[in-house]
């Protein structure tokens, strides 16, 4: 569905490897003596489509214990998944929090829709180092809405409650599904790969300095 293109007003940001430095490799190396072992554990066992579910609504207590029920012998490293979670924060992305800074500073409208699970993302905003989270107008939180991104009701949802044009508006995220799903719904939107292309791209819609 395509949308006539105005002037924008509006950012969207995607949270984690955007604007957080998320990897559960921070944590599992720890657990790990095996770099391989390790890769194997996230491969074939808590893997990203099992971590969705969560993203996605599904208790993390139910998590757990169906997957310790599959894989008996992997039991407590599953529960570290949910117990260790704030160990795979590696910090923020600091030129990314630069330009929402800026953008913020500007009077652009801000906000994020991000696949993150609703009993850890309160908790997330708790983190001194993630203030920047509570400049955001409104967050959509997939875990609350009980939808991931790339389904467009999660965007539509975002549009709805916030009254955003999505022709008046560009979104930001690493992986290119979600990118490809906001252009489809009628939005600007960018690939993100690193701070400084974005601040490039921002600087060409005039959101930024360059």
């Amino acid at each position: 569905m395509g949308a006539k293109h105005d002037t924008i007003d509006t950012v969207v940001f995607d949270l984690g490897g955007v604007l957080i430095d998320w990897n559960p490799r921070y944590l599992y190396r720890r657990l790990f003596d095996d770099e391989a072992a390790m890769e194997r554990f996230l491969a074939e066992v808590c893997t990203s489509a099992w971590n969705e579910q969560q993203d996605a609504g599904r208790p993390w207590r139910e998590a757990v214990d169906s997957l310790s029920a599959q894989f008996p012998g992997h039991a407590g490293l599953i529960a570290a998944y949910r117990d260790g979670w704030r160990e795979m924060l590696g910090g923020v992305i600091q030129g990314s929090v630069d330009l929402l800074a800026e953008l913020k500073q500007r009077g652009v409208r801000l906000y994020a829709l991000t696949n993150w699970s609703h009993e850890t993302f309160p908790l997330a905003k708790e983190i001194e180092r993630f203030g920047f989270l509570h400049w955001f107008e409104g967050i959509v939180v997939s875990g609350e809405e009980r939808l991931i991104k790339p389904d467009p009701r999660i965007y539509q949802r975002l549009f709805e409650r916030y009254a955003i044009e999505p022709g008046r508006a560009v979104y930001i995220d690493d992986a290119r599904r979600n990118v490809d799903a906001a252009e489809a719904l009628g939005m600007r939107a960018w690939w993100f790969r690193g701070p400084d292309g974005l601040r490039q791209w921002l600087a060409s819609h005039g959101l930024v300095t360059a």
